[in-house]
């Protein structure tokens, strides 16, 4: 059996008297579609910050490829291949679409600032190569949301972290995100998708784990998920 690709081992984190993690363990297998969810404030949002180093833990480990980055800067992180993408784009609005994709490339050490021949192989992968002369103010909130995964693309990650890309979008749209991310796990990227629309978790993810106040609650197959009591319990209360 492969060793995982990511391993997180007793993770906790704490603001203040809060504890917004408390030992939680999640091994992600290299390859995998995985899937995180849970209920607002069950604590996606803290672990996936603590896994890519822009926020300290306060106890646990979290082990990249066999190394132990616990304590490793973001930035290093990030030429290790471990990248995310916001729910809320943010690029920079005074360059062009190919522009925006020229600074994590050159960060991650792929490209030279104005070598634009992988950004454009970039967009044309991610469906944004018509658009790519355009400012981003220019963009639907589609085209948006493809750009912010065609930023983190260019940081060439073995691992994506995809943070709610599908928020707000129209079912169409939502199956247009999901054909992209399935595209990007054929060409061996492993995936972690944090998202609420739960339809595009259960077709996406080949295995799910939940979070609830801080813990892990459930892991299993999307089909073992909606089965399982607990899951109902932190969605639907008592």
């Amino acid at each position: 059996m492969a060793a995982p690709l990511l391993e997180i081992t007793a993770l906790t984190k704490r603001f203040g008297g809060f504890m917004a993690l408390n030992g939680v363990s999640i091994a992600v297998k290299p390859g995998e579609r995985f899937g995180l969810i849970g209920p607002n404030g069950s604590g996606k949002t803290t672990l996936i910050n603590c896994v890519s180093g822009s926020l300290p833990t306060d106890g646990g480990r979290i082990v990249f490829e066999g190394q132990d980055i616990t304590s490793m800067p973001a930035h290093r992180r990030t030429r290790l291949g471990i990248v995310r993408s916001f729910q809320i784009p943010k690029p920079f609005t005074s360059m062009t679409v190919l522009e925006n994709l020229g600074i994590p490339l050159e960060n991650a050490g792929h490209a030279r600032a104005g070598d634009g021949a992988q950004a454009m192989e970039i967009l044309t992968t991610i469906g944004l190569a018509a658009k790519a002369h355009l400012r981003p103010a220019g963009l639907t909130q589609i085209e948006m949301r493809k750009l912010e995964l065609a930023r983190a693309m260019a940081a060439r990650p073995k691992l994506l972290i995809s943070d709610e890309a599908m928020a707000g979008l129209s079912h169409a749209e939502v199956d247009d995100i999901l054909a992209i991310l399935f595209g990007l796990n054929a060409r061996g990227i492993t995936i972690i998708m944090i998202e609420h629309i739960m339809r595009a978790v259960m077709r996406f993810s080949e295995r799910i784990v939940v979070l609830d106040a801080g813990e892990r609650i459930a892991e299993g197959t999307p089909d073992e998920i909606v089965r399982n009591p607990a899951v109902e319990k932190a969605y639907l209360g008592e």
